[in-house]
């Protein structure tokens, strides 16, 4: 069995491993305040160009997103987010178990627009009685979304400007940034990121770490309290030295990017190839999620030799699926589940 549902399927490319074995018994201070942990911050900051900026480590995306959230927002505010959002959809709650509200928005391709997010803060401030109602106070973007789908940087720029007028925060969860980035039809760097938004993460988890997300924060006021809701938050790593040793690993000769590269160039190939046996997609994109459909006769001969993800029923009965490439994706595989799938055309 190949698998291809998601892309956090193996561990981590050679060069983390061995940045985690040469470090292993080494005598590192705890909770992140180690030498390899200060220079993958550095790392982090040179390649975002933003030398001022904070940069903390946690674990995992649904912490981080839960807690960059808790921290920019009062206890009468709420978060602007798609329908289609991992904090909408995929998080348990987590969210709302913050005291928080997500104000959903529904899209018709991942994407939030900087209309959509006007929009909702004109009808709360218009509101005779916004007293009684959850008061917008921050935005939520992913890059790539849930669906696969890519902004450009004026897209974000014109979120972020909106989210400037109104008081408030612009997040953009790059749980898949990397893979963003080296997609064919990106207009954007790591160094972008900072000019056009608050917060946002560099991913690890899907991207070449065994796990971490590391959360960069260009709000000074912000990154000075955002410590004390990492512990707050259950969040502070004890061997945080783990977590510093995979970004440096991963952030030396341009491992993260090479990483992404292979990874976005598989998924090209994976959206031509079946683009050109005859099937349709539930979203045209060439990011690492390719969501083409099928039959259920054929996704239950797909599944006799390949994992994908069922992930979406259509009206007409179809199934979209979720095919991921990541950075240790077999080019191998990825040509041998093109001509099988071709042969169910």
């Amino acid at each position: 069995m190949v698998r291809f549902e998601c892309d956090y399927l193996e561990g981590a490319p050679l060069p983390v491993l061995e940045a985690i074995a040469k470090a292993n018994l080494e005598q590192n201070p705890g909770y992140g305040f180690d030498s390899h942990s200060d220079h993958a911050r550095d790392l982090i900051r040179q390649a975002c160009q933003a030398p001022e900026a904070g940069v903390y480590f946690l674990v995992g995306g649904t912490q981080a997103n839960l807690t960059v959230i808790a921290s920019c927002l009062k206890n009468y505010q709420g978060v602007i987010a798609p329908q289609t959002s991992h904090i909408f959809n995929h998080e348990t709650g987590a969210i709302e178990a913050t005291g928080h509200k997500i104000l959903s928005v529904e899209t018709a391709d991942g994407k939030l627009t900087a209309k959509q997010v006007r929009d909702v803060c004109q009808a709360y401030w218009k509101e005779t009685h916004a007293l009684f109602f959850v008061q917008p106070g921050m935005v939520y973007i992913s890059q790539t979304t849930e669906v696969g789908t890519m902004y450009s940087r004026a897209e974000i720029a014109a979120i972020h400007d909106v989210c400037k007028e109104y008081g408030m925060k612009l997040f953009v969860d790059g749980a898949r940034l990397g893979y963003a980035l080296a997609a064919p039809d990106s207009d954007m760097t790591l160094a972008d990121l900072p000019q056009i938004c608050d917060v946002f993460t560099v991913g690890g988890t899907k991207q070449g770490a065994l796990f971490g997300e590391a959360v960069v924060i260009m709000d000074e006021d912000l990154s000075k309290e955002f410590p004390y809701h990492i512990k707050q938050r259950g969040g502070l790593l004890a061997k945080g030295w783990l977590l510093g040793v995979q970004y440096e690993a991963l952030f030396t000769d341009d491992l993260y990017m090479k990483s992404a590269r292979h990874a976005a160039n598989l998924a090209v190939k994976v959206y031509k190839g079946l683009k050109e046996a005859g099937y349709s997609f539930l979203y045209e994109h060439q990011t690492n999620q390719q969501l083409p459909i099928v039959t259920e006769e054929q996704l239950k001969t797909i599944s006799q030799s390949y994992s994908v993800d069922h992930f979406a029923d259509l009206p007409d009965g179809r199934i979209a699926i979720r095919i991921c490439t990541s950075w240790a994706t077999k080019e191998e595989d990825v040509d041998a589940l093109l001509a099988f799938m071709k042969t169910l055309k």
